[in-house]
């Protein structure tokens, strides 16, 4: 059994890239090389000090994490960057580099699709035995993971009320997946677009990517869980998918470990950028826990349906969406319909003295410019051509390798 934690009193953090060859920019299905480079064999995971390694779904993504439930968050954007460094440097041999962003901007998943063929294997063929995962919301997606702990269910009440509340805004403060195969394709988080449809086949997986209002473990469960088992089970003979693995909101209870996980925060340019979005959610969730903004009552009121008209708009428009829901922006103590900017910079005005100072120039840059979507459109133009696309993306390399924001 793993150890329990409160509220706030550790953290997880996962960050996910890309592998791709140096001079074409193409994905590079070759994370097992990595890995047996590094440790000498063939293994889903890497231990290195702080940060740990593990593979995904597809081969030519890599998940650097947290190793183990870290105690501060301040410090990560260094040890992440410092894997990094030690990736290039043993991709090299390969003429291989690390990539950032959500999602490649070049991919075709029809014919570049390599699953993870390793441990864990049987659980991803029978994932694309059911879904068919060479499409760009199973193969091109890269994503960055909060995990926060809570101790019990008054705990777990708190937090996911609190969690919910915030999901809707996410895509304004961290969308970067505005291209794919080459496109502008008028989203600028494509990568929720087809996070919230790629399980269609089976929609208790994935439900209205808001969690529905459930504030125990034993709801949680009868209301999300157990329909999860039972739409499965047809499909899933041997049982070898976990409930915990199957559900695909876009914040999960984690039981078995005590932990509910974000998943809706698109990776960004570096780990600069990717920790300061973390600490700034953190911050807002800390607030509205303890009810700096408005009552638990008021939080575990809204339904999912409410929050998902909401993330709807987002995902298309990220920081320029209008947000029209008046009684959404009474949460946070605004008045009249305003856009999600306006309400991202409302909340950091709010906890920018809790925000560690080495976040603000991140934070303060995507509040004053835009997302990485939209800094990234703004770069290569409404009609990319693939020169200008790559020329672009190596910039976004550079910005991986020295830690540093993307300007324009």
């Amino acid at each position: 059994m793993a150890k329990k934690y409160h509220l706030f009193e550790v953290y997880g953090i996962e960050l996910e890239y890309m592998l791709v060859h140096k001079d074409t920019l193409a994905i590079a299905p070759k994370v097992d090389e990595l890995m047996i480079k590094k440790s000498g064999e063939l293994t889903a995971d890497i231990k290195n000090g702080d940060i740990a390694w593990s593979n995904e779904l597809v081969a030519h993504v890599v998940e650097l994490k947290t190793n183990g439930p870290a105690k501060n968050i301040d410090d990560l954007s260094e040890k992440f960057h410092t894997n990094i460094l030690e990736i290039d440097k043993i991709l090299e041999s390969l003429d291989l580099q690390l990539l950032g962003t959500a999602a490649h901007p070049l991919m075709n998943p029809d014919t570049e699709t390599q699953l993870w063929q390793h441990s864990y294997s049987e659980v991803y063929a029978l994932y694309n035995t059911i879904f068919n995962c060479k499409g760009h919301g199973w193969s091109n997606v890269q994503s960055t993971h909060i995990n926060l702990p809570f101790f019990d269910d008054h705990e777990f009440e708190k937090l996911h009320a609190a969690i919910r509340l915030i999901l809707p805004l996410i895509p304004a403060l961290c969308a970067s997946s505005p291209i794919l195969e080459g496109e502008i394709t008028g989203f600028k988080d494509t990568r929720l677009e087809f996070y919230r449809t790629n399980q269609k086949k089976i929609p208790e997986l994935t439900g209205s990517v808001i969690p529905e209002a459930v504030f125990s473990k034993a709801d949680y469960y009868s209301t999300i869980l157990e329909p999860i088992k039972d739409a499965i089970r047809p499909y899933d003979k041997e049982k070898i998918l976990d409930k915990h693995f199957l559900n695909s909101r876009g914040a999960i209870a984690r039981f078995d470990r005590n932990a509910i996980e974000i998943r809706l925060i698109d990776i960004q340019e570096c780990p600069k950028a990717d920790i300061a979005i973390c600490a700034f959610i953190i911050e807002i969730l800390k607030a509205s826990v303890n009810h700096e903004f408005c009552t638990i009552e008021i939080q575990k009121s809204w339904s999912h349906e409410a929050l998902y008209k909401i993330l709807l708009e987002t995902i298309k428009h990220a920081e320029d969406s209008t947000i029209e829901n008046l009684d959404y922006l009474k949460l946070f103590g605004l008045q009249g319909s305003t856009s999600a900017k306006e309400v991202l910079k409302h909340l950091y005005k709010s906890v920018k003295s809790k925000v560690h100072k080495s976040h603000h120039e991140a934070i303060e840059l995507i509040l004053e410019e835009g997302t990485l979507a939209t800094r990234l459109v703004k770069a290569i133009g409404s009609t990319p051509s693939e020169t200008q696309i790559v020329k672009v993306y190596r910039q976004l390399q550079q910005c991986l390798v020295n830690n540093q924001l993307f300007h324009p």
